[in-house]
């Protein structure tokens, strides 16, 4: 896919002669791009590659354009969320550790100073200075720098998976805060048709109708005001959500999102999704840095067994020889250089941390095993209810919407002239109101399920689903 090698960002403004709408510029996580500890991890991960100075102090950053579009809210999370702020740190704190790792032990310095001075032929011995310096067995530092840096780039990933998470929530969220919104608005257009028929009804009852005609619109109503009444305290869960993910009061008012039904994507064959997802989704990409990272550790428990070395250079102070000042080498420093190794004698210790280092390592490889196996139930999962969602969007949208509203219209004009009873206009009035909202919800579940496939097999959130070919 052009686009996965043209970003590594999560969201990527189209340029201004590109024609491209924003909502369709919304970005995967890059992942097939190299991994290198020593680079900024700002300068690729974040969705909208800005800078650490924007991703850390909200303070600095522009006033915020109004939240209106899902890229509008991913841009937001990006830079207020405190939670990928702390996956930011805790990868800056990962990489640090590399260097650490492969540097040597300090080296020891020490004083002894005779209190009572040695006498010897060449002088009294007053004090003595030693500077040793232990050296790691071969491989031992080159290991545990693979161990840090596999540790480090775990971590990368892990902050990767947790942007995608964040993602998919406020996805979710700005959905379901915008089929609120249109239910909310077709259940008020429809109790107020309701409220607009009651006079004829009441004329009706007036002239000598049935008095159960105006009782079955009025109970209609009452039903109609507390369905709209119960959205309205969903949408106040819904902002209070949203604003939680945006770091913001959960008070703030937030504007009607701005969204359409979906198009439907062209069918792209589910094993060559299952393995895009198998090459590029963050997680497992972080447990198989993990299973790296045993490794270094089961090989570093195996050099254990090794002694590690001690070099050091020593020297003695020689007060004025007094007693022997013809002595050859009277009140010259003597000085020595020496030479150690440790002994791993305790190999029961060493055997431990070994068996210790193989299960880690097998319990990784079993994770990885497991959760390879539930991403691919969520994979399929959700491609399953994607085509279930654009299946009822086509059958709500493009047939029964249009013959309800049809029935409708026959149903009042007929009841107006005498021609059917009150019951039935409810009736065709409630079914057009269902099949509305069920179109919408249809839309928004295509929309989230679009959005979960494409995070999971690590592709523009809006794109195609065409999994990547292995030369790209």
């Amino acid at each position: 896919m052009h686009c996965l090698r043209r970003t590594r960002g999560l969201i990527e403004h189209s340029g201004p002669r590109s024609g491209v709408p924003r909502s369709e510029v919304i970005r995967g996580c890059g992942l097939k791009t190299p991994f290198h500890p020593a680079e900024d991890p700002h300068s690729s991960l974040p969705w909208l590659g800005l800078r650490p100075r924007d991703c850390r102090d909200v303070r600095v950053r522009p006033a915020a354009p109004p939240l209106q579009a899902l890229v509008d809210y991913l841009e937001e999370v990006q830079t207020t969320n405190p939670g990928l702020k702390a996956f930011a740190s805790r990868y800056e704190a990962a990489r640090e550790r590399t260097a650490q790792s492969r540097a040597l032990p300090d080296p020891v310095f020490q004083v002894t100073h005779f209190v009572e001075s040695v006498q010897t032929r060449t002088g009294p011995q007053e004090s003595a200075l030693s500077l040793s310096q232990r050296i790691p067995w071969f491989g031992k530092l080159d290991q545990r720098g693979v161990d840090a840096t596999a540790a480090a780039e775990a971590v990368w990933y892990a902050w990767q998976s947790r942007q995608l998470a964040v993602a998919l929530e406020v996805t979710d969220l700005f959905f379901d805060y915008g089929f609120n919104e249109r239910a909310r608005h077709l259940t008020a257009r429809s109790l107020q048709l309701l409220e607009q028929f009651e006079p004829v009804v009441t004329q009706k009852v007036r002239a000598g109708g049935a008095l159960n005609d105006l009782l079955r619109l009025k109970v209609e109503i009452g039903r109609t005001g507390d369905t709209l009444a119960s959205l309205e305290q969903e949408r106040r869960t819904l902002v209070a959500r949203l604003n939680a993910m945006l770091a913001r009061p959960s008070d703030a008012p937030l504007p009607a999102p701005q969204w359409d039904r979906p198009v439907p994507l062209p069918p792209a064959p589910s094993a060559d999704l299952a393995r895009a997802m198998e090459r590029h989704h963050p997680e497992l990409n972080m447990i198989q840095r993990q299973i790296e990272s045993a490794d270094a550790r089961r090989e570093i428990a195996r050099l254990e067994r090794f002694p590690d070395l001690m070099v050091g250079v020593n020297t003695i102070q020689v007060g004025h020889p007094s007693a022997n000042p013809a002595t050859p080498g009277a009140g010259r420093d003597p000085w020595s250089v020496t030479l150690a190794v440790s002994l791993p004698v305790w190999t029961a210790r060493n055997q431990a941390t070994q068996a210790e280092a193989v299960s880690n390592h097998r319990a990784l490889t079993q994770q990885y095993e497991d959760r390879l196996n539930h991403l691919r139930a969520d994979l399929s999962s959700s491609l399953a209810r994607l085509d279930d969602a654009h299946r009822r969007l086509k059958l709500y949208g493009d047939e029964l919407l249009g013959l309800a509203r049809q029935a409708l219209d026959k149903s009042r004009s007929a009841y107006e002239n005498g021609g059917t009873i009150l019951l039935e206009v409810i009736d065709s009035e409630r079914s057009l109101l269902e099949l509305e909202l069920q179109h919408w919800r249809a839309a928004a579940d295509a929309w989230q399920q679009r959005i979960t496939v494409q995070s999971l097999i690590n592709q523009p959130l809006l794109g195609s689903f065409a999994a990547p070919s292995d030369h790209e």
